[in-house]
């Protein structure tokens, strides 16, 4: 499967709002996890079926529900008819290629944006996309598979001293998206210590191998954009939402946020162009290189094409060529050759040829 682009195959004919998944199936079966918590209590839990959420909606506790695994057809299907979510909605949302976007509910707020990982072995970054979903008193988040970056998040819900704001439903999804763009930043400073590492290498002693590792940066970097730059737009039109769901008093820190997304957008664009002038670097000093090789060949052919000259006219095959029978030609010849070589390397010289 294409690393950017995914099969859009299976959804090919199929209506509006139909429920198909694009990408690969990454759980056996879907995990349910509740939260559910007031400034005092809070109670975890993994639910046995989806319909057990449906407490949630007339609980006056805080409700985080996370679901692992969006394979499972008819299970979304029943979460789109309790929490009335759009059917454009949820097809975007089993869209694991989806790019990132708000979508303004009648009673909900739906987000989908891509989850980043940085796999230290391949070194290449994955994405798996995650679609949050704020209520009046729920925050629902749907992921591909197990392993997020929100374990910050439990344990603040698990230390009553720092429970207070995450109470609100519009604050948790707050926590959530800062938690998520923290992690861009984390990983686009691993990719800006790798870039700046590499040019000091490149200057000091380019070698071949390093074509490799530009292009597997400039690549990486490609993915990073695509997922990362969009989310500038959805901050925009959360922001700009008039049927929001964000209460007044933290409108401040999505604003907050939407300047780390834009610092991360920017920073990215730093680091592709940086990735490129180094490319181009590499291309000049090996091209320097090869043209200090050639210059110096072209030197020692100029030197020897005035004594080849002459050693040809002396190396022809006449009867009569007066120095033949000279008795000190042989000597003078040597001696004529170095000096016209010994003057070629002066001259050379003096024109900072050499």
């Amino acid at each position: 499967m294409a690393r950017f682009i995914k099969d859009r195959q299976a959804a090919k004919g199929q209506m509006p709002g139909s429920l198909v998944l694009i990408g690969t199936r990454k759980m056996e079966h879907p995990v349910i996890q509740l939260m559910e918590f007031d400034s005092d209590n809070l109670e975890e839990k993994e639910l046995d079926s989806i319909e057990d959420t449906t407490a949630c909606l007339q609980s006056a506790d805080m409700s985080w529900i996370n679901i692992y695994g969006i394979h499972d057809l008819a299970m979304m299907g029943r979460l789109a008819e309790i929490f009335q979510l759009h059917p454009i909605f949820m097809e975007d949302l089993m869209n694991t290629d989806q790019m990132p976007r708000y979508e303004d509910g009648d009673n909900y707020d739906g987000i989908i944006l891509k989850m980043l990982k940085y796999n230290e072995e391949q070194k290449k970054i994955t994405a798996e996309q995650i679609t949050l979903v704020l209520g009046n008193n729920y925050v629902l988040t749907l992921q591909e598979q197990r392993g997020d970056v929100f374990n910050p998040v439990r344990e603040r819900i698990r230390n009553t001293k720092k429970r207070k704001r995450l109470i609100d439903s519009d604050y948790f999804t707050y926590a959530l998206l800062d938690t998520i763009v923290d992690n861009y930043l984390i990983i686009i400073e691993q990719f800006g210590r790798e870039i700046e590492n590499l040019e000091e290498r490149l200057l000091t002693n380019p070698e071949k191998t390093m074509v490799q590792e530009i292009y597997r940066l400039k690549i990486e970097l490609s993915f990073l954009r695509k997922s990362v730059r969009p989310v500038r737009e959805l901050m925009g039109h959360l922001m700009r939402s008039e049927n929001a769901l964000f209460k007044e008093k933290y409108l401040t820190f999505l604003r907050d946020l939407n300047d780390m997304v834009v610092q991360a957008a920017d920073a990215i664009e730093l680091y592709s162009s940086m990735i490129s002038d180094q490319l181009n670097i590499f291309h000049t000093l090996v091209s320097n290189r090869t043209n200090d090789v050639m210059k110096v060949l072209t030197i020692f052919a100029s030197i020897f094409i005035p004594l080849t000259f002459l050693a040809g006219i002396y190396g022809m095959n006449f009867e009569f060529i007066p120095e033949l029978g000279f008795k000190y030609s042989y000597l003078i010849f040597w001696i004529v050759v170095i000096l016209v070589g010994v003057g070629m390397v002066i001259y050379f010289r003096r024109k900072h040829w050499m």
